[in-house]
């Protein structure tokens, strides 16, 4: 049996971040001990408070993503006051960063190169190696802004540079890891959404799977065996996003680390607790 450990409200260490509060609700409905940090002292400081104590010594963390560095100095601070993460901070960095996961599972996701942060990439080059290709850092993507969903033949090298200045802007203190240029492709639409679930693997079997794009619940789900091809990632708490191409076939088109990765459909909230307590 484990805590669950979340971060608090910015004003109140004692009081559960307002985003998180269904989920702190339900991990004690499914009979879970938890327990707040600092979110405040943690994220501005570095420095671990902890609202209580309690006698298990074993914690999984729920909330929000942290870089590697930092995730590893919240385990470092965790086991000074004697507590142990059930994640540790190697496998944490193996499956928050995706260049990581990548040569693993190649075979079904989307072509892809890495390159070191503030490299001037040959668009070019990329055109001719993808056609079409998406940005991300090692973690993310840039999401609702004008930043482009894809580059494609008609962007030239200036403009292209002009777009990767505003990507390190617009991804700020997120920006983790090195750069990703992924291959773009089309995937199925119903009634203008994509048909996308998430998977999460607690020690290596699928634990539950979630629609993560507010499609219709009658949607196509991705094959067992590939959901299955891949849950021997070296991490006990992890996530794996699949997507429906154009053509009916499907990809993974993200991966995760557990602890961090949103429950997408908040309508399994409770069962994920439920299915998390029968687990433990």
């Amino acid at each position: 049996m484990y805590t669950i450990l979340f971060p608090s409200d910015y004003f109140n260490r004692n009081k559960i971040d307002t985003e998180l509060e269904q989920e702190y609700i339900a991990a004690k409905n499914a009979g879970f001990d938890v327990m707040l940090f600092d979110y405040s002292s943690w994220f501005e400081s570095k420095k671990l408070v902890l609202n209580q104590n309690v006698d298990c010594d074993l914690v999984l963390y729920r909330g929000w993503m942290m870089k590697p560095k930092l995730y590893c100095e919240f385990e470092k601070q965790l086991k000074n006051v004697g507590y142990h993460l059930v994640v540790e901070c190697n496998a944490y960095k193996r499956l928050h960063e995706f260049v990581y996961v990548y040569p693993i599972i190649r075979d079904d996701t989307a072509p892809m190169m890495k390159f070191p942060l503030h490299t001037r990439m040959d668009v070019k080059f990329l055109q001719d190696t993808f056609g079409r290709f998406m940005v991300k850092d090692y973690v993310k993507s840039v999401k609702g802004s004008d930043f482009p969903v894809y580059f494609d033949s008609t962007i030239t090298q200036s403009e292209f540079d002009g777009w990767m200045e505003k990507f390190y802007q617009y991804r700020g203190n997120l920006l983790t890891g090195g750069i990703c240029i992924k291959k773009y492709l089309n995937l199925k639409k119903y009634d203008g959404h994509t048909n996308e679930y998430r998977v999460f693997y607690y020690f290596n079997e699928p634990m539950i799977l979630m629609k993560n794009s507010n499609q219709s619940d009658a949607c196509c789900k991705p094959p067992v065996a590939l959901i299955n091809k891949y849950k021997m990632l070296d991490s006990p708490f992890f996530t794996l996003d699949f997507a429906q191409l154009e053509g009916d076939s499907w990809i993974i088109i993200e991966s995760g680390d557990g602890q961090v990765s949103g429950i997408t459909d908040s309508s399994q909230i409770e069962l994920f607790y439920k299915i998390l307590k029968e687990k433990n």
